[in-house]
């Protein structure tokens, strides 16, 4: 049997599962509108191995959301993934936070666009298929009435996470449809880190970072 921890901190979701054989069997999450991943991760992790009625010693990896979000919850969510891969010696897994949450929902024709709450008006986004196939890579960027308008042009765009609501008053082409309340959550984790795992897809415990997109701040120009 294959258990994986999956640990999910990016956003103000702080979600935790068992995955056996890719099915998740315990879950354990909040979101009460603060980040509470200092206070409540490890609480969490002991909740699901005992809901999954396994010690530590059973698990075979641990993965993580490696972002983009919020920094200090990819920190802690990282951090403590780290942890238990270095005192277990076992691999670490990282999973790519828009697309879990792409998987939240389930369509029937069009796109999604997962999106993340930067700053301002500002998001992390990326393109997914109806089955959750990426066809655009992750950026970071401002919002405007005419964002994703080569996708709206085209088919239906279904726009979910925390960065659709400050997006729903600005972009209001036709093809445009909003999902609110929806957060990435280990849950999704689980098909993609199990899939990760059965490739041999891991990280290096000592030097894997989470993936920031440092690069999106802006300074002013002292010219």
């Amino acid at each position: 049997m294959t258990y994986i921890l999956n640990i999910e901190t990016a956003t103000k979701n702080c979600s935790v599962s068992i995955v056996k054989n890719g099915k998740t069997i315990a879950l354990q999450e909040l979101n009460d509108g603060n980040y509470s991943h200092a206070e409540k991760l490890h609480e969490f992790i002991k909740i699901v191995l005992e809901k999954a009625k396994i010690n530590f010693e059973n698990l075979k990896a641990v993965a993580v959301s490696k972002g983009p979000g919020s920094y200090t919850g990819l920190r802690i969510g990282v951090s403590t993934a780290k942890g238990i891969c270095f005192a277990l010696d076992i691999p670490l897994i990282a999973t790519d936070t828009l697309q879990a949450l792409a998987m939240t929902v389930t369509i029937e024709n069009g796109i999604k666009i997962p999106l993340l709450d930067a700053r301002r008006m500002e998001v992390y986004s990326s393109v997914f298929t109806k089955k959750n196939e990426q066809i655009r890579e992750v950026k970071a960027e401002i919002v405007t009435a005419d964002s994703f308008l080569d996708y709206l042009k085209e088919k239906t765009v279904y726009f979910l996470g925390d960065g659709a609501a400050k997006c729903k008053e600005i972009i209001t082409h036709k093809n445009a449809f909003f999902i609110e309340n929806k957060f990435p959550s280990a849950n999704e984790m689980a098909s993609l880190s199990y899939s990760k795992f059965k490739n041999q897809e891991f990280e290096d415990v000592a030097y894997f970072e989470p993936f920031y997109l440092k690069d999106f701040l802006i300074t002013t120009s002292k010219k």
